[in-house]
This record gives C-alpha cells, structure tokens and sequence, in this order.
C-alpha cells in the first residue's frame, strides 16, 4: 500500500478490520439472504454504523454463551511426545469438556493434535476435522453430501412407478445437454473456464421426461431439490429425510438449497458441512483443527451453541484457535503451546486474556 498499490482482503479478523482504511460490508446473511452491501466507508464510521459487523466491534454483541464449566470425566495423556518441533513434552487431554490448544503460528498446535491421534490408532471414538477441502464440485450439493439424494429419489420412483434413475442428475434424468451440470463450462486456453447457465434445462439439471413427475401432487424433483434445508425439513417431516437433515440445521446452515453446488459455498460453509455430517455418526470426541479461522463473530457463535450442545451429550470437543475472545468465553480448558513446549493445560476461569498472551509469546 506505501508503494502505491491497492490491496483488497476478505476478512473477519477484528484487528485486519480496524486497520482497514476502506470497510465493505456484505449482508444481511448468509446465503440467499446475503448479496447486500450492508456499509462502506472508514472504521470510524463502520463502528458508528448498525451493521452486524459494528454491533460486534463496539461490543454491542458479544461471543459470550452462558455456561457452567464442566469437570473432565477422565483423560487421554500424551508423555515425552518428540516430533517437528516438540521436545519432549507431556500433555493432557480432558475428556467430556471443551479444551482449545493455541499459541503463536509454528508452536507445535497441530503436531500435538497429531500426536493425539498417533496415540489412540484404534480409538474409533474420534473424528478429525481438518481445514482441507470436502471435495467440493459441481456434482455435489448439500442432498448428496448428507445422503438424502437417494432417499428422495425413492419415493419420487415409488410414487409414480419408474425407475429411480430417472430423477438422478447424473444418469437417466439429467440433462442431456449439460449432462446433470445446469452449466455448460468453456475451458479457456489461457484462463479460468467460464461458466453459462444451460438454456436446455435453465439450469434445472433434469430433462424434461423426469420433471413430468411429481410427488403428493404438487412438485416435480427440480422443485424439490431447489428446496432450503428448511423447507425441506418440514416439508419430509416425521422421516429419515429430515432426520438426516438435522445437522445442518444445528450448525445453522438452513439456508442452504439442497440442489446448490458445494463449489460455491464460502470456507466456513464447508467447515461446518463438514461437522454436520459426522454428527449423526456415533464418534464421542471431536478434534477441529482451526474451525473458525473463515468465519464471521455470529458464525462463530451459532457453531459453538452447536458444539456446546455436543458438550452438554457428553461428547468431548478438542479444537485449534488463536482468537483470545473465543478461547475466555467458550472452552473449558487451555493447553497453551509456545515454541515446541506445552505451557500446561489451564482452567479458562483461572487465567486472563493477559495470561494467554504473555504464555504464548
């Protein structure tokens, strides 16, 4: 920027926001319910502004989610741990409560969380919840991913008597043209592909044969699956379908259309697709490496009620995070990590922002 550039970040972060000179705002939601520009102008006058954002940085709103803090139930313990930059070091895990690991970046967080794992090979209670990408394509939405696709493609075939096929994307019911896409992708020689809304189907993905039919007499499978978690919730209410639905509605992502590509959710979309669908499975503790590094103050919030509620089962959460604010107001524990060393694992009623700050240094 002192040279003359100009620099555009998408960001969260509290600080990268305040030492911005220029603050675009986007809103008023997520999803369908986004694509506003909510502010822009300075800092001072975002933090004078009734934006979601402002409200959060005048601490109008707050992370903070009223809890008692619970006692561990056992532990997993981890003794002379040496590998990447660990020297050495003993550490505990507490069972049943929410612990954060943290420290400065290079301090040995995710090799410790490693090592966790590496020590518990056949503890088939665990489920690791990386940064990495779920696979996101054209071809999978939030149906296919949560594996309610098939479900409602059996009683579309077993209402109107076909074959189920028939209402699949990527086989007899798709598209001809777009073959089950809704675009059609040019690829560019030297440049990223562009894509066009399919004119044979309008980007419906079904030919016209499968959308003849139609189930309780009112919508064909592009209407149903152009359906919000939501809506279809209650509309299969009382079935397998809503029950496999339901995670994505703890982890707040209701907004989303089942037919919708998993290529255009945002970061922490897919962070907690990911979450939502290992719920349902029968895993005890939970380890996030770095899970609300994408999201939003009112994200993050609405996945820890989530994984507070997983607290309050019983279920064992372990997680990765340098924001000092979620680490008071939300865990249990604090394993502080510094230089390839753990500093001790910590009541967070015991220790201050100050604290935190001076170990991890």
């Amino acid at each position: 920027q002192q040279r003359g550039n100009t620099v555009l970040v998408v960001e969260h972060d509290e600080a990268t926001i305040c030492a911005a000179d220029t603050v675009i705002e986007l809103g008023p939601g997520s999803g369908a319910q986004g694509g506003e520009i909510m502010f822009q102008g300075s800092v001072p006058e975002l933090l004078r502004a009734d934006t979601l954002t402002a409200r959060y940085l005048r601490g109008d709103a707050s992370i903070s989610l009223p809890d008692e803090r619970r006692e561990p139930q056992g532990w997993l313990t981890l003794h002379d741990v040496t590998t990447n930059n660990l020297r050495g070091i003993d550490c505990r895990f507490p069972l049943g409560v929410l612990t954060c690991v943290t420290g400065v970046s290079g301090s040995g967080k995710s090799s410790l969380i490693q090592c966790l794992m590496d020590a518990y090979p056949v503890q088939e209670d665990i489920e690791y919840i990386s940064q990495k990408n779920i696979g996101a394509s054209l071809r999978s939405t939030p149906a296919t991913y949560m594996g309610v696709a098939d479900d409602i493609r059996k009683i579309f075939a077993k209402e109107n008597k076909v074959s189920a096929d028939w209402f699949a994307f990527n086989s007899k019911g798709g598209c001809p043209v777009c073959g089950g896409k809704g675009v059609i992708v040019s690829e560019m020689a030297f440049m990223d592909s562009v894509e066009t809304v399919c004119e044979a189907c309008g980007g419906l993905r079904y030919s016209p044969e499968a959308l003849q039919y139609k189930i309780r007499g009112e919508y064909n499978i592009a209407q149903v699956m152009d359906m919000t978690v939501r809506v279809a919730s209650r509309y299969f209410a009382g079935t397998v379908i809503e029950e496999k639905l339901r995670p994505l509605m703890d982890v707040g992502l209701v907004y989303l259309h089942l037919n919708q590509a998993l290529s255009t959710l945002s970061g922490g979309e897919l962070q907690r697709m990911k979450l939502a669908s290992r719920l349902g499975q029968s895993r005890r503790i939970f380890i996030l490496d770095e899970p609300t590094a994408v999201l939003t103050t009112q994200e993050t919030v609405e996945l820890f009620k989530e994984l507070r509620n997983l607290k309050e089962q019983g279920y064992t959460i372990v997680f990765i995070s340098h924001k000092l604010n979620e680490i008071m107001e939300i865990t249990d524990r604090l394993t502080i990590m510094r230089g390839g060393r753990s500093m001790g694992v910590y009541n967070t009623c015991d220790v201050t922002k100050e604290d935190i700050s001076r170990l991890m240094v």
